[in-house]
């Protein structure tokens, strides 16, 4: 197995085709056909899915193709630092539940290595494809929480995927509602008080058990029902709609406005928020870095 090989395999991935990955890399497509053949022999797996409208990436080639990322963008740092070669596009990518903080981590990670060019991403996206992304190292760091309702199904589901959990902090329930809300002037409100009020929640696709959900006691009876793909949707209905979510509480009022505001919500539980990495992957440097930053920004942040 060669780092070429590799570059030919993310190459394919990223084009769709073979033709149009020997066409990057001005070899004849038989050359790069044969080489991949050779790779997958010696692997003993199948990377790709030959089809009339081009390769497919199999499950196991899926999975290879995230160990190759991390390799290629460790050796592209290596040549830049150490061999004096030019600067690579950094690339880094992380998902997470919708948290403001893992944005505010995010921001100061590019303003500190982002550079001239760079392919950065941060996935906003539903619970289960986050625990995906890090497991095929489509993303390097994964943030969501634990609580004594998800927490032995999600620990299940974490294992199966050879990942681990590291918390970060506890928060205490709370409710997001617009600042002009009845709501927002309550020091603490309680489920009764939240009975007449639209609720709004992140939608979990295929996986909409409550044990995905996003908000803790998702299983409650709500007259009103509101669900939404993004965060810039469900503030902008907080506020039209007079609505809530029930949220950790942890806002960044310099990223979302003043337009939103946390109240106590008066229940007995809490929120364990933490990431996630592989077990058999460490971090690269933006994913290091990208952690310490996360664990600066929450350091102070347990919300009671």
């Amino acid at each position: 197995m060669t780092l070429q090989q590799l570059r030919y395999v993310t190459a394919i991935a990223e084009t769709g085709t073979l033709s149009a990955a020997a066409r990057r890399f001005y070899i004849a497509q038989p050359s790069l056909t044969a080489s991949l053949r050779e790779l997958e022999e010696e692997l003993g797996l199948t990377i790709f899915r030959r089809t009339n409208r081009g390769a497919v990436l199999t499950p196991e080639g899926e999975e290879f193709l995230g160990y190759a990322r991390q390799v290629l963008a460790q050796m592209d740092l290596m040549e830049e630092k150490y061999l004096g070669a030019a600067p690579v596009k950094h690339q880094f990518c992380v998902s997470t539940q919708h948290y403001s903080f893992a944005v505010e981590a995010f921001v100061e990670l590019l303003r500190e290595y982002g550079g001239p060019e760079y392919d950065f991403r941060i996935r906003e996206t539903q619970t289960y494809e986050l625990i995906e992304d890090v497991a095929l190292l489509r993303s390097e760091v994964g943030v969501l929480y634990l609580n004594k309702d998800n927490e032995t199904v999600l620990r299940k589901v974490i294992r199966e995927h050879d990942l681990q959990f590291t918390p970060l902090f506890t928060a205490k329930p709370h409710v997001f509602v617009s600042a002009s809300s009845p709501l927002a002037a309550k020091p603490a409100v309680t489920l009764d008080d939240l009975a007449s009020y639209p609720r709004l929640s992140y939608e979990q696709g295929e996986h909409n058990a409550f044990y995905f959900s996003e908000e803790i006691l998702s299983t409650r009876d709500s007259k009103k029902d509101i669900l939404v793909s993004d965060r810039a949707t469900l503030f902008n209905l907080l506020i039209g709609l007079n609505g809530y979510t029930i949220c950790s509480g942890v806002i960044s009022e310099s990223l979302n406005g003043p337009n939103i505001v946390a109240v106590p919500l008066l229940v007995d539980d809490a929120m364990q928020i933490g990431y996630l990495t592989h077990k058999q992957v460490q971090p690269g440097l933006f994913g290091k870095r990208y952690i310490e930053i996360l664990q600066k920004h929450t350091a102070q942040q347990t919300v009671v």
